[in-house]
Parts: C-alpha cells; sequence; structure tokens
C-alpha cells in the first residue's frame, strides 16, 4: 500500500527578491511565510511591500508578524505603508513587528516622514513593536525567533534570523558581509536565504556569491536560495550556472 506524499508545512513566497535599487525591475525584500492554521508571517517589508504582495494574490491584512533583519528602507520601509493599509481596509487583528533594538523609535520616525500624524492616529487595531536582542530567542505568533548580530550598518544592531515555524526552520542572512554568525544561523536549517548582491566584487558589508561558495562547508542548510541580487548576479543566474537555487518575484517554494 502507497504512502501518503508528505503535506507541505509551510509555503515560502518571495514576494520581494530584490535589491535597494530595482536590478532586473524587482521588488524590494519580502518574504511571505505561510503555515497551516497559522497566520501569514513577513521576513522584512521593503518600501515595495504592498505592491509586491499585491501582485502576488497575497492580502497585506493576513499578515500577523513582520520580521526586520535591519533597518534600512529597502528592508523596513515598507512598514507606513502596510499600517496605513490596515487601518484604511478596517483591519481589527493585531500586528507585531519585531526587529532590532531601535525598531520603536525608527518605525514612529519613518511614519512621521511619510504621514505626519499617522503614528498616533486611531486604529481598529494594535501594532505591537518586540525588540530582538542579538543573540536572543523569542516566541511570537506561533513561531520561534533567534536572532545573531551581522555586518551591516543601518544605525541599529543589523540581524541575521533564524525561524521555527510550522516544523520547519528558515534561516535568513539579510544584508551582511560574511560573518561566522551566519553559519550559526544556518545551522542545519530546512532552508537558508541568503544574500548575494555580487558575484565575486567586494561590496563593504554585503555578501558576494563566492563568499557563499567558499563557506559552503560550513552552511549546513538542506537547501540554500539566493536573493538581493544585483544586475551583476542576475546577468550570471541567466546562465544557469551558479551552485544554488536563485529566487525571483513570485517564487514559491513549499517545505
Amino acid at each position: 500500500m502507497s504512502q501518503p506524499a508528505t503535506q507541505p508545512r509551510v509555503a515560502v513566497t518571495f514576494a520581494g527578491s530584490g535589491d535597494a535599487f530595482g536590478s532586473g525591475g524587482r521588488y524590494q525584500a519580502c518574504i511571505h511565510l505561510r503555515a497551516p492554521g497559522q497566520a501569514p508571517v513577513l521576513l522584512d517589508c521593503g518600501a515595495t511591500s504592498l505592491s509586491a504582495l499585491r501582485a502576488c494574490g497575497l492580502d497585506p491584512g493576513e499578515i500577523s508578524t513582520v520580521l526586520i533583519s535591519h533597518l534600512h528602507g529597502d528592508h523596513f520601509g515598507g512598514l507606513p505603508f502596510l499600517i496605513l493599509d490596515g487601518q484604511f481596509s478596517r483591519r481589527t487583528s493585531p500586528l507585531t513587528v519585531a526587529g532590532p533594538p531601535g525598531t520603536a523609535d525608527r518605525l514612529h520616525q519613518a511614519m512621521e516622514t511619510s504621514f505626519p500624524g499617522s503614528s498616533v492616529a486611531r486604529r481598529r487595531f494594535g501594532v505591537n513593536v518586540i525588540e530582538l536582542a542579538p543573540g536572543s530567542t523569542s516566541a511570537m505568533s506561533g513561531i520561534e525567533v533567534t536572532s545573531w548580530e551581522v555586518d551591516h550598518p543601518s544605525g541599529a544592531p543589523p540581524l541575521a534570523l533564524r525561524l521555527g515555524v510550522g516544523g520547519t526552520t528558515i534561516a535568513y542572512t539579510g544584508d551582511t558581509a560574511w560573518t561566522a554568525n551566519l553559519a550559526a544561523a544556518a545551522d542545519d536549517a530546512d532552508l537558508l536565504i541568503a544574500e548575494a548582491y555580487y558575484y565575486d566584487k567586494a561590496i563593504p558589508y554585503h555578501l558576494c556569491y563566492t563568499d557563499l561558495v567558499t563557506h559552503r562547508a560550513s552552511l549546513t542548510s538542506r537547501r540554500i536560495v539566493l536573493t538581493h541580487m544585483s544586475a551583476d548576479m542576475l546577468a550570471r543566474a541567466g546562465e544557469g550556472q551558479l551552485a544554488f537555487e536563485t529566487a525571483r518575484d513570485g517564487l514559491v517554494i513549499q517545505l
């Protein structure tokens, strides 16, 4: 008698897989995670995230938690729009935003810069900000989040993140130069989502593809998918000669 097929535990949708500058016409960082029976979670929320989510047919109002790797606009700049969209669409379920120390203050500044008065507007839902100390593990919205400090100055400690969600483990480098903390985050994970900004050009505070190849033995995740690629990397990804999978806007991975 044949065994039933294993049901996917988490759907990972790369709503936005691009860099800060829209290389290849891609949306900025916005990765949507959905586990059965749980409200969706976002991993980063770049300024273009509302458009990216809607292009994938994903409802921003369903998102329960947004996890932010660092406080650059292409990774957290979509939060004011996400919050105001919830306000005008009569959202009632609370939204949790979790990011590095300094997230609450930077979110307040971003909202007031983008839409003066919006940070204190009355809403039907709460916005709860949790600040993740590097080296800590926190539980929220049915997920477990562990963070490590990495190397990418952004006015607050940048984080690599490791998520336990729906019975799977997903690691995310965010933007960073190589650091041994990435190996700890990726240890035996089901999926590592890794920045690969350039192929072999050394850009300060960023990973290039050859960094990941050089350190492949220490990255013990079962699967690696590259994201946040410049035009240089996108051209090489199109050649089909890379050692890792590459993300694109709209890509869905079932874990």
